[in-house]
């Protein structure tokens, strides 16, 4: 907080609730709490009159702890409470905002998807078209539709692999490391980074390359499977 907003030093003073709070020390916690602007409970609770707190953290000794923990407050009549490890607690309070960002990344990725194999379509079509004659004169020299096909589906794989690859490098390039903020629920502040790992490069291949064979398996099969008279009289 102190390094990404101003006004946060030490001996500045933070207006909330109409009210002037002088910043009097900086924590560190190697954790999400390091998002967080920390005061005395009970001076804020009568500021903004409260009289319950609505979570509570717990430093714990071990992680193994943790079920002791909750089986001790569960056996406990007098409390009504839910455990769960930071992580948890925060994946909770980012849910929705998570289901809207995968929603509208899935939506987007078929789009492309799609227009990527109409691409690729057009530009198989098109290079069948333009080498029709060659193909047929493969295809009296003895040549079979299997090679035809092989030599299509290479070169279309090898340009799919060849975009993959690109594309992998220019999200690596551009989304690698970048931060993007929003509000999540009860108006808290979301911070999330992308982290373009070396799993998510194989997998966007290897979608490359299942798009590269929807766009090259049909033109492929139509150039095996062109007469071999009629390719002959194409220019």
């Amino acid at each position: 907080m102190a390094r990404q907003f101003s006004g946060l030093d030490i001996g500045d003073s933070l207006v909330l609730n109409n009210q002037a709070w002088q910043i009097v020390g900086v924590f560190a916690s190697g954790d999400t709490h390091e998002s967080e602007v920390w005061g005395d409970a009970e001076s804020i609770a009568g500021a903004y009159r409260r009289n319950g707190f609505q979570s509570v953290a717990v430093r714990l000794t071990s992680p193994a702890a943790l079920e002791t923990l909750r089986a001790a407050l569960s056996a406990d009549p007098r409390l009504r409470v839910e455990v769960q490890t930071t992580r948890e607690y925060y994946g909770k309070q980012s849910e929705r905002l998570t289901r809207v960002i995968r929603a509208v990344g899935i939506g987007v990725a078929v789009l492309m998807a799609l227009g990527a194999v109409f691409g690729a379509l057009n530009t198989m079509y098109a290079a069948v078209a333009s080498r029709a004659r060659e193909i047929a004169t493969l295809r009296a020299l003895g040549f079979t539709g299997l090679p035809v096909v092989v030599a299509v589906m290479l070169e279309t794989m090898t340009l799919a692999a060849a975009g993959g690859l690109l594309g992998a490098g220019i999200a690596w390039a551009l989304f690698q490391g970048f931060t993007v903020s929003t509000l999540g629920s009860n108006f808290s502040q979301v911070v999330f980074q992308f982290q373009v790992t070396p799993e998510l490069l194989i997998r966007g291949l290897q979608w490359a390359l299942g798009i590269g064979f929807i766009g090259g398996i049909f033109p492929a099969l139509r150039a095996a499977s062109l007469p071999v008279t009629t390719a002959l009289r194409e220019s």
